[in-house]
Formats: structure tokens, sequence, C-alpha cells
């Protein structure tokens, strides 16, 4: 049985996705999932990028394409009144519940569902009245450890959420759910063109471009 490392963040739109069409695309293999909720934003920080929902054009793709990916893949989803919003309540509390899939559940829903502002005060109480979560989200312990889990995934090679690490290989992307299946599946690819791909990467000068 294969450890699948469930690296997101709730205020992505692709790691809600991958959180609900994950069981439908690895039916049938035997796996079990590890959810380690992190701040997106550090991943950012840490390689010195913005936000998809900060860039305007790309703002606007994302919203049209996570839209039609939910209706295309039969999934409810409403964007958030607000977006980005600040994401560090949802996180902490997933933490102080322990992460398992009915809590990440629960919360990506409470974000996905409904169009109602995520990092509302009086919904959030309510969420928390609903998962009752045995550590304080807002304690140090807490904040601690999603500061830790923020820098584990940087140091595992993070840029992005949602990712699956599996073994030493990370699968990035709500589109990364076929290869992940393949590699689970033991597909021959993985054992040499998985490596050449790198290799071909760390070889290949980079040019910027130059008015």
């Amino acid at each position: 049985m294969k450890r699948i490392t469930f690296w997101l963040d709730f205020i992505s739109p692709y790691a809600y996705l991958a959180f609900e069409q994950l069981p439908p695309a690895l039916e049938g293999l035997s796996y079990e999932v590890e959810y380690r909720p992190v701040l997106f934003a550090g991943l950012h920080k840490h390689h010195g990028q913005l936000g998809p929902a900060e860039i305007p054009g790309k703002r606007e793709w994302t919203y049209r394409q996570v839209l039609w990916l939910a209706q295309a893949n039969g999934l409810p989803m409403q964007m958030p009144a607000v977006h980005p919003f600040n994401p560090l309540a949802l996180l902490r509390l997933a933490l102080a519940c322990g992460p398992n899939r009915y809590v990440c559940e629960t919360i990506f829903r409470h974000v996905w569902r409904g169009g109602a502002d995520a990092a509302d005060a009086a919904r959030l109480a309510q969420l928390r009245q609903q998962l009752a979560p045995t550590r304080d989200p807002a304690s140090e312990e807490v904040k601690d450890a999603l500061k830790q889990a923020t820098q584990d995934a940087i140091a595992a090679g993070l840029f992005g959420v949602p990712t699956f690490a599996v073994d030493d290989k990370l699968f990035w992307g709500f589109d990364a759910l076929p290869m992940l299946r393949a590699y689970l599946q033991g597909d021959e690819w993985f054992g040499g063109p998985w490596q050449e791909a790198a290799r071909a990467a760390a070889a290949t000068p980079i040019q910027a471009a130059r008015r």
C-alpha cells in the first residue's frame, strides 16, 4: 500500500477540485492519504511569486477554468464571496482537529460551496463548533505546527498546491491525478523518462527575454 501526502491550502480552488476527485481518480488502487495543510502564501513568498488570483487576466482565467472543471467533473462549486481571503483560521482549525478526510472535506465545502464569505467570523464560529477541535486553533502550538508544515513543504520542494507526494516524487495540480494513478499502477515510464526529464530541465539553459 502506497502512502500519499496531500499538501493543500483551503484557499486553492484546484486543491478543492483535487480533494473531491481523488477517490474516483484512484478507484481500485490500494493507498492511504495523509492530509497536510500548509500556507500557500508562504510558498509564494519563498519563491517570489504572486498568487493566481492576484494577477489580472490570470484571475479571470482561473475563475473560468475552475468553474468549468467543476461542472465537467460533476462537482458542486461556487466561488466564495471574497477571494483571495485569509485562510489562516481555516488552516489552524484543520490542524487543531487533526486533518483527516472528514475535517478537510468539511472545511473545503465551507469555502467552495454556497458562495459565502469563507472568512466570515460567524461562519467560522459555526464551523469550529461543528468540528469541535481537540486543541485551540489560536494556540501557539497550532500556529507553530502550521509554520513547521509550510517549512517542511518548502524543504520537500513544493512550489504550489495541491501537491501529492509519493515515495520521492511530487505530483502538482488537479490535472496531475491521471499521472499519479499511473505511478501507483507501476507505469514503466517512471523508471526512465521521469528522471530524463529532470536531467534535461537541469541541463537546458534559461535565457531571459530581452527588450
